[in-house]
């Protein structure tokens, strides 16, 4: 249908948005709880009224979609655009609306100066998530300058006071700060050409005492793999608005006549029960949206997500096949269903100073290639993956030696030293045919890989292509495309982005990917705080999470095998190590975790997670099946308590109707100083009711201890 009326409107069983179309330009003026019938846009549009305040404009210019310098707005443009004439001060109209019963299409011009401005907004008809993109289009005969174009500004509700955001480090990533929501911005930018480790393109906008199980909440997310700009905005006049878009360099993105660009993927979401129930919301949108790239019923959305054995923390470069095949014999009686070769196997890789970007089996290591490690691994029952970093090129390289002019750089400015590797130009087609010809010839010669882990291992300093533009638009256009061929000519490989851990996790790469290396640190205290921010967006089938050695290689903790398994249990789980030094009690305590993993991991990967609310002493969390009849809630303690006792532990998402049974199911056996509530609860049956609202007493446990029970109706 085609209209143009005052107000357009999308609803689902769970979610409204209202835009109002009466000024120039489309303003969301509602998005959240469905509203009924009788609770019309003539009585919001009448609420709503805003009057001539004291020395200000008479009609305030909106917080359109996409705000700009035409409509007269004081807060920050959703276009920056410039030509050879006054292009930067576009101001559209108007001119068409397209409606479906889940979709939004707003077409604007600005006729005087022939631009097309395209918002496209799109409601899920399972969830509160909506997703915006914007586009320009130059109709013109004169070449424009695009320096910005935002997926969209989004007023934000006046009770949202409130936002929470993700920052972090290398090993240390999706930490979270609150922060009031201040007259101002808070702005966050991003130019590492990765999503990186320390500004993840994630904002929480929350009111006031919202917690993890009461309370509305807002989620915004960009679907962007690089280089990306956000604000929340309070202005002075007394409204807020979220806007995210890509960040472009200058001269990035130059539109000659015809051209248009699109902006990345902004991914918004309600919840009306904390911050759990709007993650829910983000992880059954991506289970059903997002990770549905493949139909082939043995990729990784059809399957259950097998158990890894990754080399990387076990030989890191000291590659040697009799090794490698005596890792397989020691990993397999554990229940490993994955062995991945990670970085080391190829020509000339005997440290991280040389060998990228020649992808050829190295012969030195491996005489006879590497049909003997992969038969090998595959007839006891796993399947093989191997590890590449095809972005990248080391200077101490064939390939750099022949093709220098394949790096991305810029004139006169020496490359930023970053781990002996320079960047390659995907925006070159050449360098393209080159990476997609070595993988490929690497998979058809054993075609017995069934996975990749696909890393990106630096910053991008100068991102410069053979023209001297900036090239990181084009660069992920470029990326996405070559690993959608890879998938395409191998079908049912899985693809795994990592980023010296968690630095590439956005819905940019997630739908041409399978799974996310979350972080570089196996650190099981570091990784319950890790993960709990993951978690606010993505899935916990998404979520690698491996239990790595006793003496942690990053931080030097040394900690129990019982809680680095039960950590890597919620997501999903492997282990990288030298399995060859495990003690008998440790190889007994893996087998059994991975065991129960199995178990459940059709709970923790299709469940509805609930997190309960941080106390500094504790991570406490639980995954519930869709209909109630099970679920598993993990209590944490990493620091003791200031008092004799610790408090009591709340279970969530059960029905209060229904009686279950409770078990503890980890770890097998537990040291107590005296007789505790864990020799009288199990398998005792409690109404959801008792769970839910008078809680469990925890026992006095150590810090740096894990208990797992599970909940099963009766």
């Amino acid at each position: 249908m085609s209209s143009l009326t005052a107000f357009v409107r999308l609803d689902n069983a769970k979610t409204t948005l209202i835009f109002d179309c009466q000024g120039r330009m489309p303003t969301l003026i509602y998005y959240g709880q469905q509203l009924n019938n009788a609770t019309t846009t003539d009585m919001l549009a009448l609420l709503n009224t805003r009057q001539e305040a004291k020395c200000a404009p008479v009609i305030e210019p909106p917080i359109s979609l996409v705000p700009t310098h035409g409509e007269g707005v004081t807060g920050s443009p959703g276009l920056e655009i410039s030509g050879d004439a006054d292009q930067w001060s576009a101001g559209f109209t108007l001119s068409d609306i397209e409606q479906t019963d889940t979709s939004l299409t707003f077409t604007a011009v600005d006729a005087d100066r022939q631009m097309q401005l395209v918002t496209r907004v799109v409601l899920d008809a399972e969830t509160t998530v909506a997703t915006f993109t914007s586009s320009i289009q130059n109709q013109g005969e004169s070449t424009l300058q695009l320096n910005y174009l935002n997926a969209a500004s989004l007023a934000l509700p006046t009770t949202m006071s409130k936002i929470k955001s993700f920052e972090g480090r290398w090993s240390n990533e999706f930490q979270t700060a609150d922060h009031d929501l201040f007259f101002g911005s808070y702005v966050r930018e991003n130019r590492r050409g990765k999503t990186s480790h320390d500004t993840f393109p994630g904002l929480i906008a929350f009111a006031n005492g919202t917690g993890e199980l009461v309370g509305e909440c807002f989620g915004f997310h960009l679907g962007a793999s690089a280089n990306h700009k956000f604000r929340a905005e309070m202005m002075a006049d007394g409204r807020s608005y979220v806007q995210f878009g890509e960040l472009l360099f200058p001269g990035e993105v130059t539109l000659d006549a015809g051209e248009s660009y699109t902006s990345p993927v902004l991914y918004a979401g309600f919840g009306d029960a904390g911050f759990s129930s709007l993650s829910q919301q983000f992880h059954n949108f991506i289970r059903s949206n997002v990770l549905t790239h493949s139909a082939d019923i043995t990729s990784a959305q059809h399957k259950p997500r097998p158990v890894h054995y990754n080399t990387w923390e076990g030989i890191y470069f000291d590659h040697d096949e009799v090794t490698l095949k005596a890792l397989a014999d020691k990993v397999a009686p554990l229940g490993i269903e994955r062995f991945v070769l990670d970085d080391g196997w190829f020509k000339g890789r005997r440290n991280d100073k040389a060998g990228l970007g020649d992808w050829t089996v190295d012969e030195a290591i491996y005489p006879e290639g590497l049909d003997g490690l992969i038969d090998h691994v595959t007839d006891k029952g796993m399947e093989f993956g191997i590890w590449f970093e095809p972005e990248m090129v080391n200077p101490d390289s064939d390939l750099y030696r022949a093709h220098p002019e394949w790096a991305l750089h810029t004139k006169n400015n020496p490359h930023v030293p970053f781990r002996n590797q320079y960047v390659l130009d995907l925006t070159n087609p050449e360098v393209v045919e080159y990476l997609y010809k070595v993988i490929t010839d690497v998979l058809s010669t054993y075609p017995k890989i069934s996975y990749i882990k696909w890393d990106m291992n630096r910053d991008v300093n100068h991102p410069g292509n053979l023209q001297g533009k900036p090239a990181m638009h084009g660069q992920m256009a470029a990326l996405y495309t070559l690993i959608d061929r890879v998938k395409a000519a191998h079908p049912g490989i899985e693809i795994e982005s990592c980023c010296s851990g968690g630095g590439r996790v956005d819905l940019g790469i997630l739908p041409h990917t399978d799974r996310f290396w979350t972080s570089d640190s196996n650190d099981a205290l570091d990784r319950l705080y890790i993960q709990r921010g993951f978690s606010y967006f993505f899935p916990s089938e998404v979520m690698g999470a491996h239990v790595g050695p006793r003496d942690c290689h990053i931080t030097g903790r040394n900690l129990p095998i019982e809680i680095r398994s039960a950590v890597s249990m919620f997501g999903h789980m492997g282990i990288e190590m030298d399995p060859r030094e495990l003690t008998e009690h440790e190889q007994d305590t893996l087998k059994s975790a991975i065991s129960l993993y199995k178990k459940y991991r059709h709970i923790t990967h299709g469940g509805d997670l609930y997190r309960m609310d941080d106390d500094g002493l504790n991570v406490k969390f639980g995954y519930v099946s869709k209909d109630k009849a099970e679920g598993i809630f993990a209590y944490n303690s990493v620091k003791e308590t200031g008092r004799t006792t610790p408090s009591r532990f709340y279970f969530a998402g059960l029905d209060a109707d229904k009686s279950y049974t409770l078990e503890r199911v980890w770890p097998g056996t537990l040291k107590e100083y005296s007789p505790s509530i864990l020799q009288k609860t199990d398998g005792q049956v409690f109404s959801g009711e008792a769970l839910m609202k008078y809680g469990m007493q925890m026992p006095v446990l150590f810090p740096q201890t894990s208990l797992i029970y599970t909940v099963k109706a009766v």
